[in-house]
């Protein structure tokens, strides 16, 4: 278990969260759950409920920042949260809702998931990510479900969708953007479809995501960058940029 700075902080803090209606489970997700944040790194905190929460319960904790509604960042499985600072710290608090946290659990365990828009989110997030969290979180207060290990149906069902979604990309840019040289059409394209192979190949591996941030470079895919680095607004050259891309995200054709 990593070594956390200001442990006063962090105890005070889930104490108070945990205290709120309905909540029964504050756990400690991000960088600093994983071992690997810098000092500079903010506090990401998962508040669980079971029920109707009121995020007017949170605000009338008087922290500094904002505290979105239920459903305020998008109305998916990433149903709204806050942003604060918390006695000089930056905290991100999300919700999330008990009931669908199980259900997606029971989804994930079968290999069904589908993919939902985020703001900040490239491709995405598949639903599953809250299943993640269960996984590499720390829970500081009540108890969660924990999936015993990276379900076998989900490694190759996210790992037949991810990739093919990220060949269907590739080749729609190659159809339509490249010949009419559309450079930040294509220059999205490949980032898009290099986000949705990284989530393939983790899958395949039976690892978990909870964002993207270090996606590539775990997946083993930063290598696309000299190729997004070298476009240029030219049909033949961004019809070639494209097949360097299926070639290195292990997506091309006939792959």
């Amino acid at each position: 278990m990593p070594t956390l700075a200001d442990p006063d902080f962090l105890t005070t803090t889930a104490d108070r969260l945990a205290a709120l209606p309905t909540v029964q489970a504050v756990a400690l997700g991000g960088s600093r759950a994983q071992g690997t944040h810098t000092p500079d790194s903010d506090w990401d905190l998962a508040l669980y409920y079971r029920g109707p929460f009121d995020p007017a319960d949170l605000r009338a904790l008087g922290w500094q920042g904002e505290v979105s509604e239920i459903g305020g960042w998008g109305g998916g499985v990433f149903n709204g949260g806050a942003w604060l600072t918390i006695d000089g710290h930056r905290v991100d608090v999300h919700y999330r809702d008990l009931d669908v946290v199980e259900h997606e659990l029971a989804e994930a365990e079968e290999g069904r998931f589908r993919v939902e828009p985020l703001l900040f989110h490239l491709a995405g997030i598949p639903s599953y990510l809250i299943v993640a969290e269960l996984a590499v979180n720390r829970v500081l207060r009540g108890e969660l479900p924990r999936p015993a290990a990276y379900p076998e149906k989900l490694r190759r069902t996210a790992a037949e969708r991810w990739s093919g979604t990220a060949r269907a990309t590739l080749a729609y840019a190659k159809a339509n953007h490249a010949p009419h040289a559309r450079l930040t059409e294509v220059a999205g394209a490949l980032a898009t479809a290099a986000v949705q192979a990284g989530h393939a190949v983790l899958a395949a591996r039976g690892e978990w995501v909870t964002n993207e941030k270090r996606l590539l470079e775990r997946a083993g895919l930063r290598r696309i960058d000299a190729v997004v680095g070298a476009l240029r607004a030219e049909p033949e050259a961004l019809t070639d940029a494209i097949g360097q891309a299926e070639r290195i995200l292990g997506v091309g054709p006939a792959s």
